[in-house]
């Protein structure tokens, strides 16, 4: 299989996608480097540079600008936050990644260098050169060579830790020759020789169960070694030449390689068959780095660097109905209990402290593990085989070949294979009973439960019973399918949503076994559709009628007949995909149970109870909700509540919920304003000023006022010191008893806005006054005085002229009064007149009955009316317009009424032409008093 610039996807025989997550052009790369938690890949360039890719936004994270000359190595140091590499200029440096910083810059060796590596847990950097030497270096002794190892007789190639004994490391040089060495000793332990000609690269098996060494050398051979044996284990071939780099991958079981002949190819490391061929387009491939903790490989060529992703690393992990726990790691079988580990202490989230013990080894690579319905029997697939072992002692049950494996839910030893695209086999008690060949052009994959699934290549899956009957079509395309332990539920989710079908189990039976089966159709009605989850199902677990699962965005979710309620948001990767599986459910304990990708399981307290009333509510069953109730435990009723108000159940809501403050915002939803003022009266005395609490009340005096309810809306505003709700509660209503408490105590609380409006609307304008040279605003005051309290300027104005005399000398002495300019202030002696007529008459008041009769009163002008009056003296109050009296056709009279309207119209228009003067010296008092402050401001 080749994979070219345009991106594939290669299926190998080990069921192992690869996918290119990164491909970047850029100057030749010597050396890649993967981070094990960032999504970062490390390049060392021939130019110079070294590039911190981030390979899954393909974005150039970070660039550093290190030599002129070419980087033959950059490694990660994590523990610091560093990365340290090789130049040709003989130096090594040392760069904090996440700063820029350069740490340390030293001249290292006398000739290139050709690689470095960091110990494991040890400050140690090792180095190999052309200079034949292999350095030691301890950064806690700011950088000092401790040791340096001598023994190669041409170029070190590369140098490596053995995890197994991380005391010892190996070596590779052109002189043929593999060396092993000690950290304590400049001599070496012993030499492996085999190659024909330079050995150019090394590395470990992973973990210590082989005592194995790889490496590849320019006689275009990838060799096998037991460094305890010192002999040759197997010599993999198939490169065209030099090979650069060579791997154990850490998490899978295979063998990689890179050459100058431009490939990566990879062997399964049990057999050695070779597995797969890479060609990427970019010419010569130099390096290789893979990560401890994930499947991500980077590759180096003359042209760039490629990121791969070798299958996915999704925990490999089953758990039976009793809690107990299977796990694979790699080949190796690791078994434990959940039950009971889980108090009801313990935090939710937490790693779970399961003990777990070794159950044994499988002869194939696990690609997944699935217990069967009652717990006995697990079955491991890979490799393209399945064998089903016991669950307590890993003891072989049956094997065969098969592409795809699944159980069902409801025998012990019924199972099916996918035999081939064509071809599916189903086993009954552990015996081959049926054959069945799907209605499809290929049968992609098989999904077990209590019907067997058959993904189809036309975007569908087809459902067949375990005797093989065709049941139904269902037009979607699968990834996954959960049924419900009674089998009448089944959720079927794919690539972007799930849907939740209806299975009618004694319908279906009954038309299979009266032989009502269609040939193309199936079974009719067998399926109807109950709702779609618009999220993306990673993976799930049915408790009675209710789906638990995990979506793409790192949620714990569960719905109820379609209602999603999430549970808790769960840790995602730097991608924000979610790294959690379900693996089970315990319904005594009342847990979900979930492991990540590290294979630590985690749990959730998911009441049982809870879900099944939840179910019951959805259900429109409030006989079977009000029985589980009391099941459910008083510390979960606000969730209950709060349950029921999505549902708007909130009536059953306000019953149920502890909460005074859900409680209080239910009974104002639904109107009920009595249990409200209840809920209010009861609150302590020292929350009575909270915030909140004013809050509660303001939005109680909104709801009684809304209601009409003037007593409690009064109250509540009260309450809440709601003075512009008041305000307009007691002018509205015509309330002066009501409306002179607010005005003292608006002022007593600073609302002088509320206060000045509430006294203007008594006519007690003498207190306005005092209000706004209170705040002082005298300027406002002398204009107000002006119009409603003409007696007062004289005074006001003196006040004025004094306060501004502060900041502008002049500004003050341009402020006149009527003493001093009466020609400024025109008829003042009529204004002082109808103040008088104002002070007698302003505490009669005309009933709202009247206004009709009275409106007419409200445009009058009182100035021009004691004008017509001869100007002065007391004036009575108008009197209410006489009755209409027939127009006379005498001409004298209409002589008489038109010289009235024309006196009228000319007192109208001096009217304005005073209005307009006193404006006019108005605004130029005002523009004097801000050019006298700016000045002021100015000079201080």
């Amino acid at each position: 299989f080749f994979s070219t610039q345009t991106e594939v996807t290669v299926i190998m025989p080990l069921k192992i996608d690869i996918k290119k997550k990164l491909s970047a052009r850029s100057e030749r790369v010597k050396s890649v480097d993967i981070h094990p938690n960032e999504t970062w890949a490390l390049a060392a360039l021939y130019s110079g540079k070294v590039h911190l890719w981030d390979y899954e936004t393909t974005a150039l994270y970070k660039s550093f600008a290190v030599s002129d000359l070419p980087i033959r190595c950059a490694k990660f140091i994590i523990r610091k936050n560093w990365f340290i590499c090789a130049s040709d200029d003989m130096k090594l440096r040392v760069f904090n990644f996440n700063t820029g910083e350069k740490v340390k810059e030293w001249e290292a060796h006398s000739d290139y260098i050709r690689t470095v590596e960091v110990h494991p847990t040890l400050p140690y950097i090792i180095s190999s050169s052309d200079d034949m030497s292999v350095k030691l270096w301890d950064w806690d002794k700011n950088f000092a060579n401790t040791q340096i190892f001598e023994g190669h007789n041409h170029y070190v190639m590369m140098c490596k830790f053995n995890p197994k004994d991380t005391n010892t490391f190996a070596t590779a040089s052109l002189d043929r020759t593999i060396k092993v060495w000690g950290l304590s000793s400049p001599h070496p332990h012993y030499s492996l020789e085999g190659h024909e000609r330079g050995v150019n690269c090394i590395d470990y098996y992973p973990s210590g169960d082989k005592p194995y060494l790889l490496s590849g050398a320019d006689d275009n051979t990838v060799k096998i070694w037991d460094y305890q044996t010192k002999s040759v284990v197997q010599t993999l071939e198939g490169h065209t030449n030099n090979v650069c780099a060579v791997m154990f991958h850490p998490k899978l079981p295979i063998i990689i390689a890179c050459s100058e002949d431009s490939t990566v190819r990879m062997w399964q490391a049990a057999t050695y068959r070779a597995e797969t061929t890479l060609n990427y387009g970019m010419e010569r491939a130099w390096a290789l780095a893979a990560s401890n903790t994930s499947n991500k490989i980077a590759i180096g060529y003359d042209e760039g660097c490629v990121v791969i992703e070798l299958g996915n690393d999704d925990p490999v992990a089953s758990m039976d109905g009793t809690g107990k726990v299977v796990i694979a790691k790699n080949s190796d079988i690791i078994t434990g209990s959940a039950k009971g580990v889980a108090s009801d202490d313990s935090v939710d989230g937490e790693r779970l402290p399961i003990s777990f013990r070794d159950l044994g080894s499988t002869e194939i690579y696990p690609s997944s593990l699935k217990h069967n319905c009652n717990g006995r029997f697990i079955a491991v697939c890979g490799d393209g085989e399945f064998i089903i072992y016991t669950s307590q002692s890993l003891r072989n049950k049956a094997f065969g070949s098969a592409l795809d494996f699944c159980w069902s839910s409801s025998k012990t030893g019924d199972y099916a294979i996918r035999e081939s695209i064509s071809r599916i086999k189903i086993y009954a008690d552990f015996k081959e009973s049926k054959i069945v060949k799907p209605a499809t052009a290929s049968a992609e994959a098989l999904y077990g439960g209590h019907l067997l699934g058959v993904k189809g290549s036309d975007d569908a899956i087809l459902f067949y019973d375990w005797d093989g009957n065709f049941i139904r079509k269902i037009d979607v395309e699968p990834i996954a399918v959960y049924w419900s332990d009674g089998g009448d539920m089944v959720l079927i989710a794919t690539e972007e949503s799930a849907f939740v079908l209806q299975h009618d189990v004694s319908g279906t039976a009954s038309k299979v076994t009266m032989g009502q089966v269609s040939a193309e159709e199936g079974v009719d009605g067998s399926f109807d559709l109950l709702y779609e989850i618009g999220d993306k199902v990673t993976s799930g677990k049915w408790v009675g009628d209710c789906f638990i699962y995990t979506n793409g965005a790192g949620r714990l979710n569960y719905s109820v007949a379609g209602q999603i309620q999430t549970l808790v948001h769960l840790e995602t990767g730097n991608s924000g995909v979610t790294v959690h599986n379900i693996i089970g459910y315990l319904a005594k304990e009342d847990r979900v149970y979930l492991i990540d990708k590290s294979n630590n399981v985690v749990s959730y307290k998911v009441m049982l109870a809870m879900l099944q009333y939840q179910t019951a509510v959805v259900r429109g069953d409030f006989d079977a909700a009000n029985e589980l109730l009391p099941m459910i435990p008083e510390t979960e009723y606000l969730t209950v509540a709060r349950f029921l108000e999505a549902q708007g159940f909130k009536e059953e809501a306000m019953s149920v919920t502890p909460d005074n403050d859900h409680k209080f915002d239910l009974a104002c939803e639904l109107g009920q304003l009595d249990i409200a003022l209840s809920l209010m009266s009861e609150v302590d005395a020292e929350e009575a000023e909270s915030t909140d609490t004013q809050a509660k009340w303001k939005k109680l005096s909104d709801l009684a006022l809304n209601k009409g309810m003037f007593d409690l809306a009064e109250s509540a505003a009260e309450s809440s010191s709601d003075f512009s709700g008041l305000l307009l509660l007691y002018s509205s209503m015509g309330n002066k008893a009501g409306m002179e408490k607010l005005a003292a105590s608006a002022r007593e609380g600073g609302r002088f806005n509320v206060a000045f409006l509430a006294y203007f609307m008594l006519s007690n304008v003498e207190t306005c006054i005092e209000l706004l040279k209170e705040t002082d605003r005298l300027p406002e005051a002398a204009f107000f005085a002006r119009t409603y309290l003409p007696s007062k300027v004289e005074e006001i104005v003196t006040e004025w002229k004094s306060s501004l005399a502060k900041v502008s000398e002049s500004a003050a002495n341009s402020l006149t009064s009527p003493s001093t300019n009466a020609d400024m202030f025109p008829d003042f002696d009529v204004a002082l007149t109808v103040e008088q007529m104002f002070q007698q008459n302003r505490g009669k008041t005309i009933p709202a009955s009247k206004y009709l009769e009275a409106r007419g009163d409200l445009e009058m002008d009182l100035i021009e009316m004691v004008k017509a009056n001869g100007g002065a003296g007391a004036v009575s109050p108008p009197a209410p317009p006489p009755a209409a009296v027939p127009v006379s056709d005498d001409d004298d009279a209409g002589d008489d009424n038109a010289e009235e309207e024309q006196r009228l119209e000319a007192a109208r228009i001096e009217a304005e032409r005073l209005a307009a003067d006193e404006k006019a010296a108005a605004e130029k008092l005002v523009a004097e008093k801000v050019a006298a402050e700016k000045a002021a401001a100015e000079k201080a």
